[in-house]
């Protein structure tokens, strides 16, 4: 979807559930990715949070610092005293009850929230590219976690336009993420094809069905080539949550008892547990009153070792490296039929020492709730777009989940392996919203 007179200013911008990524088309054809500073390396993604910590001033007065992205991360697990870390906010835009929370005694608005984390992408693209950014075209899924309606659609594009200028990006325009995703694929081919594409974020799996080419480009592109479009509030994240509720929290007593009165009865309350299926949440456990209810726990179970590691984990506020394991083990079930979970942190926690086998039908017995919607989602699509799925000439998969194979089966037992693509999984959605940026731009002009 290239034109010979691409402009400067073509910028796609994925702000993600998880992570973002940003993209420039620049005047001369190229497109580059920006990329951005992780521990000793780089990577093309921008981690989706913000951080917030108090410091004491040299006037003795206490001061708040905001991090985002990688140095959020890094300062969070580094605090010897936490502070507040907020993520998904993407997730939270159709809310209308969420309008904002409070941090160390500021009101802060979500879209001042979402505003901190896409300035600090914006301003290290500035300097990487030497150039101002104050125009973007901007992803957005086909349906927002949570929208019930296209009321609530267009509330939560109203907030994210918002967040953008509280960012200093004046000018946006809204793309759907597999939309953007099909520019990316189509920029290969030198023939027309109608595509399936299918992009799988942290939050919500998107799909679009439309025409894609050489002879479209040619012709100019127009609503009939979008031949239809659904999209379904769950993903990645998802996933990672079926997998600490059936693998890691019986480990840390889930299904554990304890004796009371004479009875047997759950050790610990199941919404602790519930807990430690967002990362972020764990935190929200670190009260003297869930303190006492797990010593008390503790010494009524059964099995208190079991405790004893869930209440390690809640006084270290281990909820991200718990996270980091489940990440491991399902790419380790991506690539093999049996794997092992492991989390062992800090030597001096030496009731944590996790070593759990799992295997890939396990995790496929977990998640096939969510692969029945995410079916009905495809098939759904396909009926209302009046497409047989023989008439589709490819299927290009994007996002992380996209890796998992029972997702990838959704889509090779009705279209069959030899149409399934792929390819920069975590960044196509960006680089196709570049050159979506660029036609924008240049029917303007």
């Amino acid at each position: 979807m290239r034109s010979g007179t691409n402009r400067p200013g073509a910028v796609g911008f994925d702000f993600g559930t998880t992570n973002s990524s940003l993209a420039l088309l620049d005047a001369e054809g190229h497109l580059r990715l920006a990329s951005f500073e992780v521990g000793s390396e780089f990577s093309e993604s921008f981690r989706s949070v913000l951080y917030f910590e108090q410091a004491a001033s040299t006037a003795g007065a206490r001061r708040t610092h905001a991090f985002t992205g990688p140095a959020a991360i890094e300062h969070y697990l580094h605090a010897e005293e936490k502070g507040r870390l907020v993520q998904s906010l993407k997730s939270h835009l159709p809310s209308r009850t969420l309008t904002g929370t409070e941090v160390f005694g500021r009101r802060y608005k979500l879209e001042e929230l979402i505003a901190r984390i896409l300035g600090d992408v914006r301003k290290l693209a500035e300097r990487e590219f030497d150039r101002p950014i104050h125009y973007a075209m901007v992803g957005r899924p086909v349906r927002f976690v949570g929208a019930e309606t296209e009321e609530d659609q267009q509330f939560a594009l109203a907030r994210l336009r918002a967040a953008f200028a509280l960012a200093g990006i004046e000018r946006v325009d809204f793309e759907m993420e597999p939309v953007a995703a099909a520019y990316a694929y189509e920029a290969s081919l030198d023939h027309d094809e109608l595509i399936l594409i299918g992009d799988f974020g942290g939050g919500t799996s998107d799909f679009s069905l439309l025409q894609v080419g050489s002879g479209v480009r040619r012709r100019g592109r127009t609503p009939r080539d979008l031949l239809g479009n659904s999209g379904v509030g769950l993903a990645g994240d998802a996933f990672d949550a079926r997998i600490i509720r059936k693998l890691v929290s019986p480990a840390l007593g889930s299904d554990s008892e304890a004796r009371s009165l004479n009875k047997l009865l759950p050790a610990v309350p199941a919404w602790i547990y519930a807990n430690l299926e967002r990362w972020h949440y764990l935190s929200f456990l670190r009260t003297s009153n869930v303190r006492e209810i797990l010593k008390s726990a503790r010494t009524r179970a059964l099995e208190p070792e079991k405790i004893q590691a869930l209440i390690s984990i809640v006084d270290e506020d281990l909820g991200y490296q718990l996270h980091q394991s489940v990440q491991h083990v399902k790419f380790a079930l991506s690539h093999a039929e049996i794997a092992e979970f492991r989390f062992r942190d800090h030597p001096h926690l030496p009731n944590i020492d996790l070593r759990i086998p799992v295997t890939r039908a396990n995790f496929e017995s977990w998640i096939r709730d969510d692969l029945e919607i995410i079916e009905r989602c495809v098939d759904s699509l396909l009926q209302s777009s009046g497409v047989d799925a023989r008439d589709v000439d490819r299927v290009f998969l994007t996002g992380g989940t996209a890796f998992v194979p029972a997702v990838r089966r959704i889509f090779t037992s009705r279209f069959g392996d030899d149409r399934i693509r792929g390819g920069n999984e975590f960044t196509s959605v960006a680089s196709g919203l570049a050159l979506r940026a660029a036609e924008a731009l240049n029917e303007r002009h």
